[in-house]
């Protein structure tokens, strides 16, 4: 009996570079076709025109007073709290200070329908149109 006492060579694994050479391509081509080539930029110097008007505080007259309606159904009429029953009275005030005042609502999403409901009734009563009034309905945090 002739005993091999050499373990046998094990083959060393081939690895397929063919199909490598494949994945490469792949993902070569797939670089290339999602890549965003920069263009050269010509920077030139220009004089931009200035504006006197531009940049400065709204006149007066297009400035908005807020009646605001919180999520806690609180109201304010320019960031002083009224009931609901003392708002037309305190619309009818603030007109008769300043004629030409232009308002808008912000309220919370939250607020109930029927606060708006009566915001409205509020001006109306006091002869603000409701389309006059924009609205500005957001969450407050």
């Amino acid at each position: 009996m002739n005993m091999n006492l050499r373990p046998k060579r094990r083959p060393v694994p081939q690895i397929p570079i063919v199909s490598l050479i494949d994945i490469m391509v792949v993902l070569l081509i797939f670089f290339i076709a999602t890549t965003t080539f920069r263009q050269t930029k010509t920077q030139m110097q220009i004089a931009l025109p200035e504006s006197k008007g531009m940049g400065k505080s709204a006149p007066l007259e297009d400035l908005r007073v807020a009646i605001t309606v919180t999520k806690e159904q609180k109201i304010f009429l320019d960031g002083t709290e009224l009931a609901l029953d003392k708002l037309a009275a305190g619309l009818r005030t603030l007109r008769a200070q300043n004629p030409k005042v232009r308002l808008e609502l912000e309220a919370d999403t939250a607020t109930q329908l029927g606060i708006l409901v009566q915001v409205w009734d509020a001006l109306r009563e006091v002869g603000i149109p409701i389309t006059d009034v924009p609205a500005r309905i957001q969450r407050q945090d």
